[in-house]
């Protein structure tokens, strides 16, 4: 279990005491009506944050929310997540207009011990995304030392992710730490049966996923618009459903990967179909290859969910990824709920991957009877196949 640990420097050993020290946390949380509408990700930062506060340090805390692709957009400014974590900590958060510049400098100077300091969504500049030196510079001179506890930005190699830990002493956050800790069951020697579900809206997005488990796992079972490009190069019609034709042929290559290494893939035998993607749709179950012509699946059928849910029920470990089907609109929703019950009523050692899918699952009232609900999708998958996080490495001595 502690290989992923090895070498990780750590926030505890850190000497933040007195120090201003710069936070990478991750607040990329969903808004409604201009209010946080799952606060998941903001109460998962707070060990981190009382630790320091403990210490006497001075937390300044950097994150992103959205894609607002280097631009100043007013719907993804951080004011409400600001009022989210005054909500749920003991000490005054004081939100700044910008990330860096002159003013800035000013109101970290200014603020009184105690005080948290949220600067704004790093990704309104372009140079974040982008890596640029300049302003990775910028952002570490705000601060004495650097803790990254965004554990679902570690795959992305940005400035306030990466690029920081090129100019200040940087160290892991707890949740970082827990993160890390709790996946490592998962890639030093798993309790088999291992299986792995999959879905999610393109293949495009899972295939590297895909291609790194098959030397890990036991079981893929492909669900959601993922599954729909596996059944085109498997030979079958699926009516409208979401093809990506560009990757047919790789992923024919991934199912005879999958033979000869003797994994088995799953695909869906039945789908929730309908003619467009709306609350009111008319819609019909019906097996995989009987889709009507203009009809799209939006959704795993019951055989499916039954089929799934057999591997599950003998399988030791299970990691989901991705939702079954178009779980935000509730005639697509039974898929997703249908696997979350299934893990739900495992005994099996079951982690879900962030984003989408951990917000369904603790949605559906599923969340408390996962074994563990990982912050992150991204990193989160791509740890577990085995792939270097460059944000992840840049904290190890």
């Amino acid at each position: 279990m502690g290989e992923l640990l090895e070498g990780l420097n750590r926030v505890q050993d850190a000497p933040v005491e007195g120090k201003k020290v710069l936070v990478r946390v991750d607040y990329n949380v969903p808004l409604k009506d201009g209010l946080v509408s799952d606060d998941s990700r903001i109460r998962a930062s707070i060990p981190t944050l009382e630790h320091l506060l403990e210490r006497g340090a001075r937390p300044i805390l950097l994150t992103h929310l959205g894609r607002p692709e280097g631009k100043v957009v007013a719907d993804l400014r951080l004011d409400p997540v600001a009022n989210a974590l005054q909500a749920l900590i003991d000490h005054p958060v004081e939100k700044l207009d910008d990330c860096v510049g002159t003013s800035v400098e000013e109101a970290i100077g200014a603020a009184s011990p105690g005080t948290i300091v949220l600067l704004e969504n790093v990704r309104f500049h372009p140079e974040e995304t982008a890596n640029e030196a300049r302003f990775a510079r910028q952002l570490a001179g705000l601060g004495d030392l650097f803790v990254n506890d965004a554990f679902a930005t570690l795959h992305r190699a940005h400035a306030s992710t990466l690029g920081i830990s090129d100019y200040l002493p940087s160290s892991a956050g707890m949740l970082v730490q827990h993160e890390v800790e709790i996946l490592s069951r998962l890639t030093s020697g798993p309790e088999r049966p291992y299986v792995a579900v999959i879905g999610g809206k393109k293949a495009r997005s899972k295939l590297g996923a895909v291609r790194g488990l098959l030397e890990r796992v036991d079981g893929l079972l492909i669900g959601g618009g993922v599954a729909f490009t596996f059944l085109r190069a498997k030979g079958i019609d699926v009516g409208a459903s979401l093809v990506e034709e560009s990757l047919v042929d790789d992923i024919s290559g991934v199912i005879r990967a999958a033979e000869d290494a003797q994994v088995d893939i799953l695909l869906p035998r039945d789908v929730v179909a309908a003619r467009s993607l709306e609350e009111t749709s008319e819609t019909q179950t019906c097996d995989i290859d009987a889709i009507p012509d203009g009809w799209m699946g939006l959704d795993i059928g019951p055989k499916t969910v039954d089929a799934f849910g057999e591997r599950i029920a003998f399988a030791k470990t299970v990691v989901w990824a991705g939702p079954m089907g178009a779980f935000e609109i509730e005639p697509f929703a039974a898929g997703t709920e249908g696997i979350a019950r299934a893990m739900a009523a495992s005994d099996a050692f079951t982690v879900v991957g962030g984003g989408e899918t951990g917000e369904a699952v603790a949605a559906m009232g599923y969340g408390d009877r996962m074994s563990y609900i990982s912050t992150g999708g991204g990193a989160c998958l791509a740890l577990l196949r085995g792939k270097v996080l460059p944000a992840l490495e840049a904290l190890r001595s």
